[in-house]
């Protein structure tokens, strides 16, 4: 309790040109006598503490004074405040909080350089950011309802671990009660999250096999080979980085592809509408052909 008293002492000093013995006193419930001794101790660490007596004096920081010059380089300063401020982009409520208190000892004026939204464009669900690491830190079993690709609705008993980052999406892993293994949960298919009283103890997670939450990871991979229209070059570009095998002297790109097979891919292929040719497997094509007839079967 003393030392969070300190830090909160340097923190109003760095803040304020000057603060009596008797407010430190009233803002902290203990006696100003109790004050003077925790200045001595600042003294004593280095701090350049400054009393004044008088109806003017007061108690004050040397101006120039930045708490860890002695500590921290410049550079290590810059890299806490910038991964405060990565915190502060998955809604961890309290990091802004922090990220002021750090950015005031260091004597440095936060610079918003980055924005991150992990959400699509136009959605508006919820994360649980906050419920899921509070789950985490302290090991309390999270319910709720999760959606497959294929629309099946299960309801979920899990022992958080992680949260995880992947491809653009984010994901839940723990230790499904409901299925008895490792699962991971895409966040946005989570619904209705409630973390219970119950709590749970670490288990040896590498003696656990691993599964996805969803089936689609369960299924054979297929490798396809597509052509793309110089049109979609954005889309190549956002997409499929690595995966682009050639050129083609009319501007198209030849894109080869090892994904799990299932709506999704199909769905993926009939984005591109008509700047999309399947070139293998043909099977594939004749899926694409048959989907995108049932489509326009639909506007006729």
């Amino acid at each position: 309790m003393k030392a969070n008293r300190l830090f909160e002492i340097i923190y109003i000093l760095l803040n304020r040109k000057s603060i009596t013995a008797k407010e430190l006193a009233e803002q902290f419930g203990v006696s100003t006598r109790t004050i003077y001794r925790d200045i001595d101790v600042l003294s004593l660490a280095g701090i350049p503490v400054l009393t004044e007596t008088g109806k003017s004096g007061g108690i004050s920081l040397l101006p120039d004074f930045v708490l860890n010059k002695s500590l921290l380089s410049e550079q290590e300063q810059n890299e806490i405040l910038t991964a405060l401020q990565g915190l502060s982009h998955i809604k961890a409520t309290e990091t802004e909080q922090i990220l002021q208190k750090v950015s005031s000892i260091f004597n440095k004026a936060t610079i918003n350089w980055l924005k991150v939204d992990y959400l699509n464009w136009g959605s508006k669900g919820e994360i649980y950011w906050d419920s899921l690491k509070t789950a985490i830190f302290e090991r309390r079993i999270v319910e709720f309802e999760y959606y497959s690709t294929y629309c099946e609705k299960t309801y979920r008993r899990v022992e958080p671990i992680q949260i995880w980052f992947n491809t653009r999406a984010w994901y839940l892993k723990g230790f499904c009660l409901t299925r008895d293994s490792i699962r991971t949960f895409k966040l946005t298919r989570v619904r209705n999250l409630t973390i219970t009283n119950k709590t749970y103890e670490e288990r040896d997670y590498s003696e656990i096999q691993s599964h996805s939450a969803s089936p689609e990871h369960q299924r054979p991979n297929v490798t396809i080979r597509l052509r793309i229209a110089p049109e979609m070059v954005y889309r190549v570009l956002d997409e499929f980085g690595g995966n682009v095998e050639e050129i083609q002297p009319d501007g198209s790109y030849i894109i080869s592809v090892t994904w799990p097979e299932n709506n999704w891919v199909y769905g993926v292929i009939l984005s591109f509408g008509e700047y999309a040719d399947v070139l293998e497997p043909l099977y594939i094509k004749e899926i694409i052909r048959d989907k995108a007839k049932k489509i326009f079967e639909k506007y006729l």
